[in-house]
C-alpha cells in the first residue's frame, strides 16, 4: 500500500498523461464516514494536502492513542473498534471507508468487522514497501461481485463469504 519510505506518489496507471479518476469520484460519493490510523492522517496533513484536507464532507475518525483536539469534521478516537464501527453502521446512510494504514486494516479483518474489500491494484511492482494485508490470522474467504479496469489500473470489489 506504500513504498518502503511510506510514499504513494507511484499510484499512477500506465499512461501517466491519462486524466481520469480510475473511479474514485463515484466511489467517494458512496461513503460518509472515513476511518484511518494516525499515520496515514499524519501524511494526508502534512505531505499529500498540507493545505486543505481532502475529505471535507465526511466524518472522519482517526484511531490513535495520541491524545488530539477534534477538528472541524475530523474525530480522534481511542473508542475501541467494535463499538466504532457498531455506531457508525448505525449512524452512516452511505458506507464507512476505511482509508488506510495496515494495522489498522489487520485489527478490522482479526475482528470481522469489514463487510467489504474495493481494492485498486495499480501497474508497479514495489518489491520493498508496507503490504496491505499483513500478519493477518484469520483466513477471509471472498467473492467477486465487480471487476473494473482502466488505464492499466485494476479496480477490485470482493464481499465477504461464509465457510
Amino acid at each position: 500500500m506504500a513504498d518502503a519510505d511510506g510514499k504513494v506518489d507511484w499510484l499512477l496507471g500506465q499512461d501517466e498523461t491519462y486524466t481520469g479518476d480510475y473511479g474514485y469520484g463515484a466511489f467517494e460519493k458512496q461513503v460518509d464516514a472515513v476511518l484511518m490510523g494516525y499515520r496515514t492522517y499524519h501524511q494526508v496533513v502534512s505531505e499529500l494536502s498540507p493545505d486543505e484536507w481532502v475529505y471535507p464532507d465526511k466524518k472522519t475518525y482517526v484511531i490513535t492513542h495520541k491524545e488530539l483536539e477534534d477538528k472541524e469534521g475530523i474525530y480522534f478516537t481511542k473508542e475501541p473498534l467494535e463499538p466504532l464501527v457498531g455506531r457508525l453502521k448505525k449512524e452512516c446512510k452511505k458506507g464507512i471507508w476505511v482509508c488506510g494504514g495496515a494495522d489498522l486494516i489487520r485489527q478490522l479483518m482479526e475482528k470481522n468487522l469489514i463487510d467489504e474489500y474495493h481494492l485498486t491494484i495499480m501497474p508497479v511492482l514495489l518489491g520493498k514497501g508496507i503490504p496491505l494485508f499483513q500478519g493477518g490470522e484469520k483466513e477471509q474467504l471472498l467473492k467477486l461481485v465487480s471487476l473494473q479496469s482502466e488505464n492499466g489500473v485494476i479496480d477490485c470489489i470482493y464481499r465477504k463469504r461464509s465457510l
